[in-house]
């Protein structure tokens, strides 16, 4: 602990005892860098500094100041745990990591991570940082794909950790992953625990943790049109069962392959005016790679569906995928032009 106290980083949410804030941090920390979720929390805790702030807003709001976090099904679950706990349990979280366990979007890691750091339960945080650090400490050969060998790290971690400091505990582990125990070039020789690892003794610290599965990334081909009518352009909230549920989008044609500039113009201009044509945008998700452009469309004929039409300078008012926003970030002074030009 004492190598924790000295080199710990300086974080919002260290700073606090608040369940709430705890809470916060670690759902928005799932999946993300902490460089990255910081400006989240940070606008999260100024926007809705509690949970019945949270609670009280609009599921736009928050997918709205979630925008470009990815994930989102995080973001819904962290409205709906909000709603929750401030109505049904009059705005105290569980004091228990069964009751923690038992909320919306919080597994084990979480509820362990939330439990120990507010209310100092002695259950080990085990993610990916904790399974690198013991695995190489243990010098665990088997992959850590299985379930059984996740398992038994997990029983380990449960092991070491105390009531005494058990938050600090699980901090310090997750921050000796995150900054020294690194999975690349890991800093050996500023680990505390270097004099006991068996990875370090026997220089296996490239070869652990030893993993087996290997994500099957699924490519995907996402053509918009953005209809300028009357200053306006379409857009339609995303369904439920696929990636960016809640968010809103131009009118879209999915392929199943590339399609080149003649292909799209007889698919999805029909007896409208193209106006421009994107250069192709890439989005990289932990499982899927999408491939995006973007057609620029004049004239008289409208999508079908149930669209909202939107003017143009209040396209900004809406979370919109990241994709999207890329696109407009770079040339939403075009369509501006073009709007002005009709």
């Amino acid at each position: 602990m004492s190598w924790y106290d000295g080199a710990k980083r300086d974080l919002p949410w260290r700073e606090t005892k608040d369940p709430y804030c705890i809470w916060l941090s670690e759902i928005i920390l799932q999946q993300t860098r902490v460089d990255q979720g910081m400006p989240y929390y940070e606008r999260f805790v100024a926007v809705f500094p509690t949970v019945h702030d949270l609670a009280n807003a609009t599921e736009d709001e928050v997918l709205k100041l979630w925008e470009g976090l990815g994930y989102y099904s995080r973001a819904r679950n962290l409205h709906a745990t909000a709603k929750f706990v401030a109505v049904e349990l009059d705005g105290k979280f569980p004091s228990t990591h069964e009751g923690l366990l038992a909320l919306k979007g919080i597994g084990p890691y979480t509820a362990a991570a939330i439990g120990s750091i507010a209310f100092n339960l002695a259950a080990a945080a085990v993610d990916g940082n904790v399974y690198r650090v013991l695995a190489r400490f243990y010098g665990i050969s088997a992959s850590i794909d299985d379930t059984s060998t996740k398992n038994e790290i997990s029983r380990l971690a449960n092991e070491i950790v105390t009531e005494e400091r058990a938050g600090d505990h699980n901090q310090a582990m997750m921050e000796l992953g995150a900054t020294v125990c690194t999975p690349k070039q890991p800093s050996c020789k500023v680990c505390p625990l270097s004099v006991a690892c068996a990875a370090y003794r026997l220089g296996l610290q490239s070869a652990l943790p030893v993993r087996t599965k290997k994500t099957k990334v699924r490519e995907r081909f996402f053509y918009y049109t953005i209809h300028l009518v009357d200053g306006q352009v379409p857009l339609k909230r995303r369904g439920d069962g696929d990636i960016w549920h809640g968010l809103y989008e131009f009118p879209l044609f999915e392929s199943d392959c590339r399609l080149n500039e003649e292909d799209l113009i007889y698919k999805l201009v029909s007896n409208n005016q193209l106006l421009s044509i994107s250069e192709e945008y890439k989005h990289i998700l932990s499982h899927q790679r999408i491939l995006g452009q973007f057609l620029v469309l004049s004239g008289s004929t409208r999508p079908e569906g149930n669209y909202t039409w939107v003017n143009v300078n209040d396209l900004s008012k809406f979370a919109l995928p990241r994709l999207l926003n890329r696109y407009l970030e770079k040339s939403f002074f075009v369509i501006n032009e073009e709007v002005s030009n009709l």
